[in-house]
């Protein structure tokens, strides 16, 4: 059976992942199955470099807060602000600290100096200003939408003004509060003044759709699109917040389903600017639905940011997924013989992409066992999902320092 999964195998490299395709992906998205490692982070960075220097590909995305996301991107098109700065303010999850970041950001800027506007590298973050413990107050995105509209639409035609805003957001504090998190009586996202806020962001986004050519004849269309994401950002963490207060047995899967929502909404907005990279965990970019248990809830299921971005873009969109063999720092060893990561771990190379189809072939009944993960913060792929990834990077081994 090793011998047929090597047939399968080739380097990592842009040229043989264009080639499991029938026509460059508008959306190419490469999967991790868990965080925090550089090591899958050099293989990204690799990886972008070659999309750039052969295939015309010109954003990378990835989940990262998308407010944040805006500080690396002014700093890598137009030098804004240094690199220090930028890796402690424009990445979220503490993802700053990467050293693999740090050169992906450093590389970018490089690359951009001295070149047209329209020849620059673009970054963005895709996930909501959002964190396992909780949201962010929509404070940022949603008066960032109002001064847009307040300084190139007749104020009659504003909802609101920007005191009535600040009077109803309150105090941050009270939105970013932790325990609403397993308490939801804690959260602010139902009160009196953040079902006002939904209206009025409502309708702010309303007034931004209806004025749009003027807005981008009198700004930009870039100042236009980066207001287009407060916007969305804004409605969407009062829908977030909006969910955190609620009781029924629906509102984990609802969160859950409102977090994957706004990451597919930036893709799709990205993805308009052409071709892209994005690189998030395995189980955000997935064409199924996403599971999980939660503490006392059953089952959860929510379709995944992959998901809807594939309903949108149909062949566009192209999902490389990463699998791994040891993380051993983290108590993930060898995989057992008869799993699909421990066939590929038989394999010699340290790294290779896998054609996907070609492997299903080759695998003979039965089916690789799934592999157990000894550690939460590593999720194995599943062999029965084969056909769901169009092809999968392999990594064996993920040392704790490079």
């Amino acid at each position: 059976m090793a011998t047929d999964i090597k047939d399968t195998t080739h380097a990592v490299e842009a040229e043989a992942v264009m080639r499991l395709f029938p026509a460059r992906p508008r959306l190419l998205a490469l999967g991790e199955p868990t965080h925090g490692e550089d090591t899958l982070l050099d293989v990204r960075n690799d990886l972008f470099r070659q999309l750039v220097e052969q295939e015309g590909y010109r954003t990378i995305a990835i989940e990262s807060d998308c407010m944040m996301g805006l500080v690396v991107d002014d700093y890598v098109t137009s030098g804004t602000g240094t690199l220090d700065d930028v890796m402690e303010r424009g990445f979220s999850h503490e993802w700053g600290a990467s050293a693999a970041n740090r050169e992906l950001v450093r590389w970018i800027r490089e690359y951009n100096d001295g070149r047209p506007e329209p020849e620059r590298l673009r970054f963005a973050g895709i996930d909501g200003p959002l964190e396992i413990s909780g949201a962010a107050s929509p404070r940022q995105a949603l008066t960032a939408l109002h001064g847009y509209l307040a300084a190139h639409v007749h104020a009659d035609l504003l909802p609101c003004t920007a005191e009535t805003l600040d009077r109803l957001l309150g105090a941050d504090d009270q939105w970013t509060n932790p325990a609403a998190m397993m308490e939801p009586a804690q959260s602010v996202g139902q009160s009196a003044e953040a079902r006002e806020l939904r209206l009025l962001a409502d309708d702010l986004v309303a007034l931004f759709d209806e004025q749009t050519p003027h807005l981008i004849a009198a700004t930009s269309r870039e100042a236009w699109d980066r207001a287009r994401l407060y916007g969305r950002t804004a409605t969407g963490l009062l829908r977030y917040h909006y969910w955190m207060a609620d009781t029924s047995p629906a509102r984990m899967t609802r969160l859950l389903g409102l977090r994957d929502r706004m990451m597919a909404d930036n893709l799709l907005a990205i993805v308009e600017r052409g071709p892209a990279l994005i690189h998030a965990h395995n189980s955000h970019l997935q064409r199924e639905k996403s599971t999980m248990r939660m503490w006392d809830h059953p089952l959860l299921e929510w379709w995944s940011a992959g998901a809807l971005v594939n309903a949108h873009l149909g062949g566009g969109y192209a999902f490389v997924a990463t699998a791994l063999g040891t993380i051993r720092h983290q108590g993930v060893d060898t995989p057992p013989p008869d799993t699909l990561e421990g066939l590929l771990y038989a394999l010699p190379e340290d790294r290779y992409l896998i054609d996907t189809p070609q492997l299903a072939t080759s695998l003979a009944d039965p089916r690789p066992a799934a592999r157990v993960s000894p550690w939460f913060g590593y999720a194995p792929l599943d062999p029965a999902r084969l056909a769901d990834y169009d092809g999968i990077v392999f990594v064996k081994d993920v040392p704790s320092d490079r």
